[in-house]
């Protein structure tokens, strides 16, 4: 609470007496300011947290009238920009591993300034859950969980080590250990606190994370969302975010669910809505009395989705059924109580069915729940939504098409092509559409019990009727928390999700983050041959190419009901109104609609099954339950002892070349460009988290340290690692570059004419002494927020990046790594320009930039062209100017 002044508000603490205990909490209804209840509830979490920190320094008065004044700001076109310190941090393993790495590096950074390295602490409460490291190389026998546990171990050992330091070396931060659970699941059942008590002061949770799906818990109640690992690092350390005032989108729920449709058919309704209605760098609040039909786990998918409909925030306020599922929960009864009673004290406590509370909003939109029907989304996208009855149609429009997000470009004629193959001594038959892989999996769906307990029916009714799933199928079940086994087991399903192949494999976010294993050699071959477009069905929530499985070039989102349904067919190319779904030992079809559970039958199930025990004795165990992360030894101390030997943990380069004073701004002359890009390049596509490809930098840099093919993992789990982590940027064996037209993680060098790897050409305009930029379409760094997406073109070299539009995390991570995010101007592009990425480039600041300022580039032909300057606030410009926030905070610890 500390700050630079006295706190000017401080007229507004009141005490609140609850269960005889006296809690403090800033009464936002003393403003008596009329301004306060029209706003949204989301910006009253905002304007309640600038009122609490509020010390004239890091957050002025004057940032709490912006907030206040909200409905006016928020249509200010040059954007009203407001700190916002959100109450903890959150981090997955991949994010967090480099998290911890860089914090161990600034200690050192620090000490070699004169300044005390014991100063770099998370000062604002931070939760690391250690969930991306286990992948699916076991499935469909009893013992996949275990021996997918212990490879886990065997490959991670090193980073397991390392957070295990972290874990007593870092003070204010809760390690929890790998066989837990999916961060935003343990979150959501567990670490969640909906209002904070810090030494009797009351106050509203929120939280960023370093995965963009930490919206989840706004299904919660709790404002929360994704940013860059570089941003939560300075969060970590007591900085403000700096963020744009968003407009406030209402979406309004009505009406009640067919009894057909499921939560999932829903997110995927609301999810291409959005996308189409255009909610990017916008909150949604959700309100209307069909709020009032969905469990809170509905409202959490449906938050769960947010970054594919591309808002900041998907926000259910606090009301009734939070407090319902609290307790369902097992949250502490008197914990329950002063969260009921604070948030009705300051009007944050909502009822859906009372219209009078509904504040104003900067645009409406509606959708009543009576229209949802089954759906699909794929085969590239998450809002690509596809109603079931319509999937045979569109799939094999989806073949003809040429290539792009819904299409593969395949020749009618080869629609038909049968590819047999071999498998465990019995002959099968690979065509287009065929489903390879079918996982229910990702905490998008597997924290929701009615869709999870509606899988386990199916599968029940589906064994009851004689069904199978074709063993070369890889089947995959990972729930995102121990309780989900718990009441699948409670049920009496599970036996019948085991006899579909659908095994426990694992407790972690698997096959969502491309963590799917391998498939049989003897299908991949099957593939290879006939180049088919063969399927991956998971119940995720990404699905963009290249990220499941490089061998399933569709894939698609669905229902854990859905994804058993087209792992019994065997394909997606079908009609399950017309066509059975499979045939009984007699031959006889049985169609889908013969063994769909209603949502009132789920319910009865879940009402019995789902217990506040189950939470109770998962969560009692949670940071003491794995007796292999118990019994790792690891090192003591303050510093981190860096292992040469490692391939795991390596001191970063970032800080280096450290001063204690500010770098001279440099102008960029004459670069080249090292990948010319197109439309919607994700993360994924600049910084892979699956699978090290043999023929890859980074295998070569592996194999050089002594490492066969089986032990090099994921780029994801070696994020603790630059030299792989520089090698493996832009090494998605998706990429397309226009310069060399196909999918290839290869560039042209321009000067010499050569193709090769992207990391071979920027060492060598390097040792040339060439700065380079990278040129790009629209939405540049869609997709998970993933710092290496930033940190990796810093170490290529890239100085700038010129594109369309930007994914609003990618842009604040470039900024975090001191590389300049250009924009074209409105209906500008390469082409319009006439660029072709052959040119050399000339950019030069003005000493006195601004935010959102308009700069000249120069082309090495004579011609200019304006772009804007994506520094959004002030602050980025500081942390721009210091080489990176990193940098900043380092120095601002050193004095």
């Amino acid at each position: 609470m500390a700050g630079e002044g006295p706190n000017p508000f401080s007229r507004l603490l009141s005490s609140l007496e609850v269960f005889e205990n006296s809690y403090q909490f800033y009464d936002l209804t003393k403003l008596q300011d009329s301004r306060y209840d029209r706003l949204p509830f989301s910006i009253r979490v905002l304007l309640e947290s600038a009122i609490r920190n509020c010390d004239n320094f890091q957050v002025k008065e004057s940032d709490v009238e912006k907030i206040l004044d909200w409905e006016k700001n928020q249509n200010d076109t040059q954007g009203v920009e407001v700190p916002f310190k959100p109450s903890r941090v959150i981090l997955q393993d991949f994010t967090g591993v480099p998290a911890v790495v860089d914090f161990a590096a600034m200690r050192d950074a620090v000490k070699s300034l004169d300044g005390d390295p014991e100063k770099i602490n998370p000062i604002c409460p931070s939760d690391l859950v250690i969930d991306h490291s286990v992948q699916v190389d076991f499935s469909r026998t009893s013992n996949a969980l275990q021996k997918n546990q212990d490879f886990e171990f065997e490959r991670n050992k090193e980073r397991f080590v390392f957070l295990k330091w972290g874990a007593s070396a870092l003070k204010n931060m809760l390690i929890v250990p790998p066989g837990s659970g999916i961060v935003h699941q343990v979150n959501l059942e567990y670490l969640a606190r909906v209002v904070f008590n810090t030494d009797g002061l009351l106050y509203p949770d929120s939280v960023v994370g370093t995965d963009s799906h930490t919206t989840m818990i706004n299904g919660l109640g709790v404002v929360g969302w994704g940013v860059g690992g570089i941003e939560a690092e300075a969060v970590m350390l007591g900085q403000a975010i700096s963020m744009v005032l968003p407009k406030v989108v209402g979406y309004k729920i009505t009406g009640t669910l067919s009894p057909l449709a499921t939560s999932t058919d829903v997110v995927l309704t609301i999810t291409k809505h959005l996308r189409q209605v255009g909610v990017v760098g916008k909150f949604v609040e959700f309100f209307g009395e069909g709020v009032k039909a969905l469990s809170l786990a509905d409202r959490a998918t449906i938050s769960n989705m947010c970054p594919e409909y591309g808002a900041t925030i998907g926000f259910f306020p606090v009301d009734e059924t939070t407090l319902v599922y609290l307790r369902q929960t097992n949250r502490e009864e008197s914990k329950i109580a002063y969260i009921e009673k604070y948030l009705k004290a300051i009007n944050m406590f909502r009822n859906f069915e009372d219209s009078s509370q509904d504040p104003v909003f900067s645009e409406l939109v509606s959708l009543d729940l009576g229209e949802v029907v089954p759906s699909v989304s794929g085969p590239k996208r998450p809002h690509d939504r596809v109603p079931v009855k319509e999937m045979k149609e569109d799939f094999g429009k989806c073949l003809s098409n040429k290539i792009g997000f819904k299409g593969f470009a395949i020749p009618s004629d080869e629609h038909q092509k049968n590819v047999p193959f071999e498998y465990e001594g019995e002959e099968f038959v690979l065509q287009h559409g065929s489903v390879v892989i079918a996982a229910i999996t990702s905490c998008t769906n597997t924290s929701n019990p009615s869709v999870m307990l509606g899988a386990g029916l199916l599968a029940k009714r589906a064994i009851e009727a004689g069904l199978t799933v074709a063993p070369y199928i890889k089947t995959s079940l990972s729930p995102g928390s121990g309780v989900v086994t718990h009441y699948l087991q409670h049920s009496g399903v599970m036996p019948f999700l085991r006899r579909l192949g659908f095994d426990i494999v694992g407790y972690g976010c698997m096959t969502c983050i491309g963590n799917s294993g391998p498939i049989p050699d003897s299908v991949s071959q099957a593939i290879e041959k006939g180049d088919l477009v063969c399927c991956g069905v998971l119940s995720g929530n990404r699905n963009f190419e290249g990220r499941i499985h490089p061998m399933t070039r569709a894939n698609y989102l669905a229902s854990p009901l859905l994804v058993i349904a087209y792992a019994i067919a065997g394909r997606v190319d079908i009609d399950f109104e017309t066509e059975p779904i499979g045939r009984n030992a007699e031959n006889k079809g049985v169609f889908l609609r013969d063994i769909w559970p209603t949502r009132a039958e789920i319910q009865k199930v879940e009402n019995e099954s789902v217990i506040p025990a189950m939470f109770q004795e998962v969560y009692a165990k949670i940071t003491t339950g794995n007796e292999r992360w118990n019994q790792l030894q690891a090192p003591k101390g303050m510093l981190y002892p860096w292992d040469d030997a490692s391939t795991y943990i390596k001191d970063p380069p970032f800080f280096s070349d450290m001063t204690k004073v500010l770098p001279q701004q440099e102008k960029i002359e004459n670069a080249y460009v090292l990948l010319h890009l197109g439309d919607s390049v994700t993360t994924d596509h600049i910084s892979p988290a699956g699978s090290i490809a043999r023929n890859s930098p980074a295998a070569r840099y592996l194999a050089s340290r002594g490492l066969t093919a089986r032990e090099f993992n994921s780029y994801g789990s070696r994020r603790g690692n630059d030299a792989v982590m520089a090698r493996g940027t832009f090494a998605n064996i998706r990429l397309v570059n226009k310069f060399i037209g196909r999918a290839s993680p290869k560039t042209l060098h321009i000067p010499s004419g050569e193709e090769m790897d992207v990391f071979d050409a920027a060492e060598r305009y390097k040792a040339d002494g060439f700065p380079v930029i990278v040129l790009a379409g629209k939405e540049y760094g869609s997709g998970s927020s993933r710092d290496w997406a930033a940190k990796g073109p810093f170490l290529l070299g890239i100085k700038a990046v010129i594109a369309e539009s930007y994914e609003r995390i990618h842009r604040s991570n470039l900024v975090g790594m001191g590389i300049i995010p250009l924009q074209y101007l409105k209906g500008q592009t390469a082409e319009s320009l006439s660029l072709t990425g052959k040119e050399r480039f000339s950019i030069e600041l003005p000493s006195q930039l601004q935010p959102g300022m308009i700069i000249s580039v120069k082309v090495n032909d004579g011609r200019a062209f304006d772009v804007h300057v994506r520094f959004d606030t002030e602050v980025e410009l500081t942390y721009f100017q210091h080489g990176g926030i990193l940098n900043y905070m380092i120095r601002k610890m050193a004095q």
